[in-house]
């Protein structure tokens, strides 16, 4: 019986949940910017590269994460070191 349940609990979402989106207006009245007014330095240059074009957003965002990762994940390791946790070794000190 609970299963009869969910499964009309999903075919009703499924079929329920597009219906306010089908009643909104078109998607080309939908404009999205970031509104960068408030904004200065390297944070007025995100929005507005945001607002001009979303494919360099996309590509410097891909190129930055990945970027931002390394370098944070070696000074991470750096760090551990210099305060003597071994991460390359995976024997246990307690016994």
């Amino acid at each position: 019986m609970r299963k009869v349940g969910l499964r009309l609990m999903s075919l009703l979402t499924i079929l329920l949940l597009p219906l306010p989106l089908l009643a909104a207006e078109s998607s080309e009245a939908a404009v999205i910017v970031a509104d960068s007014r408030k904004f200065s330095g390297w944070q007025a240059w995100w929005a507005n590269v945001y607002n001009e074009s979303h494919f360099w957003f996309a590509l410097i965002t891909i190129v930055i994460l990945p970027t931002t990762a390394l370098i944070l994940g070696r000074l991470t390791g750096w760090l551990m070191a210099h305060l003597g946790i071994n991460l390359r070794s995976r024997e246990l000190a307690e016994h």
